[in-house]
């Protein structure tokens, strides 16, 4: 089959591979029709290569139809149409009983020290191949899979796979609520959708990037829109405010953010690194750009709540714990427990009038061969791209 692999920094490739087979009663096959690029693949393609291996299949964030299920595997069927997780879960132990899939205690990465295996993400997380290819197996798909019983398009479901839950969970932490500021940072593809998820609870928004396309798309849907190289953000939004900042600030940016010189020096430097030094260097030393939770500390109004859901790794990144305790700030983060919030969020794709405007949501439909090229603009945030979505079948 033909899948997208990770062959170094900034080099992905369109390549024949061996097709995936039943290995377990629990798995399921699925013949992939639609697969999304995420902001967390480019972290693999610039920041988090040391963690890669060459030949490894990208992407988590897949939507298809079964052509095969193992023994043990009962709730779907070949045939059926399905949306994978990023996650692998088990759905049985005690994490998954709590809502807390990444922390799956059956498949959680203990060798790495990490949660749950995620698809197509670096040996941290099980270096299990990903969903940009023509079929993916699907590990534990006795639970996984969110079956689609409806005749809208791919466009209408994929999202439930990443965008929309982490999304959902994103505002859930933010703890909004009608008539309540929230701040987005990052109008990526992320904090479009919180956006547009806080604006359908009555819930006012201001977003901040620096990329006019993405101002513009957020403001084109009633999003109160600041551009962060042309104003003080955290000012702004205090003046926006009656002078007490957003009630919540969510940050869907993360590690790669812009502004900070030195963090970005010492991604660039890693990046020289021979593999089994960078390694040690990702998880050890602080390596994050911190522009953005900075900015999420600076505005957020005191005793307001910041929700993480930009991706961070470093472990020694340095935090102005001061100010925080001073503001009495609550932080939440973590990567989002899509089977947690599915029931929650289903209803909203098959809603009357496609309210969070999901079926012109992607900005780009290509074919897998034209992935190296879509990576390079939605790195390089050219052509106005936003979201990309690998059609197989094109």
């Amino acid at each position: 089959m033909k899948a997208v692999t990770w062959q170094g920094k900034r080099d992905v490739r369109v390549e024949d591979v061996p097709d995936p087979t039943i290995e377990q009663d629990t798995d399921v096959i699925i013949e992939v029709t639609s697969s999304g690029l995420c902001g967390s693949d480019l972290h693999l393609y610039e920041v988090l290569g040391p963690f890669m291996n060459a030949g490894d299949v990208l992407g988590h964030e897949p939507m298809g139809n079964v052509v095969a299920t193992g023994a043990a595997v009962t709730d779907v069927a070949a045939g059926d149409r399905v949306v994978i997780p990023f996650q692998i879960a088990c759905g049985s132990c005690w994490m998954c009983d709590r809502g807390l899939q990444t922390q799956c205690e059956t498949t959680q990465m203990r060798k790495t020290g990490m949660g749950a295996p995620l698809f197509g993400y670096s040996n941290l997380y099980g270096a299990v191949p990903g969903a940009q290819a023509e079929f993916l197996r699907v590990p534990h798909g006795d639970y996984g899979p969110i079956k689609i019983e409806s005749d809208l398009s791919d466009d209408h479901f994929i999202y439930l796979s990443d965008v929309l839950p982490t999304a959902f969970q994103a505002l859930e932490y933010a703890n909004v609520q009608e008539g309540d500021t929230l701040l987005v940072i990052g109008l990526g593809p992320i904090g479009d959708m919180a956006a547009r998820l806080a604006q359908h609870r009555g819930i006012r928004v201001i977003g901040t990037d620096l990329v006019a396309a993405r101002l513009a798309r957020s403001q084109a849907r009633g999003v109160e829109v600041l551009d962060v190289t042309e104003v003080d953000v955290g000012e702004t939004v205090r003046e926006l405010t009656g002078g007490r900042g957003a009630d919540g600030v969510i940050d869907a940016v993360g590690l790669e953010a812009h502004g900070a010189g030195a963090a970005k020096a010492a991604q660039t430097l890693v990046g020289f690194l021979p593999d089994f030094i960078a390694r040690r260097a990702l998880m050890n030393a602080s390596v994050d750009r911190m522009g953005a939770i900075y900015l999420a500390i600076d505005a957020v109004r005191r005793g307001g709540t910041i929700s993480l859901s930009g991706l961070y790794a470093g472990t020694s990144d340095p935090m102005p714990l001061q100010t925080m305790f001073d503001k009495q700030v609550q932080l939440r983060m973590g990567q989002a427990n899509v089977k947690h919030w599915v029931d929650q969020i289903l209803p909203l794709a098959h809603e009357t009038g496609d309210p969070l405007g999901l079926a012109d949501f992607a900005t780009h439909r290509v074919p897998l061969a034209e992935a190296p090229e879509a990576y390079r603009t939605f790195q390089g945030k050219t052509d106005e791209t936003v979201k990309v979505l690998f059609k197989p079948g094109l």
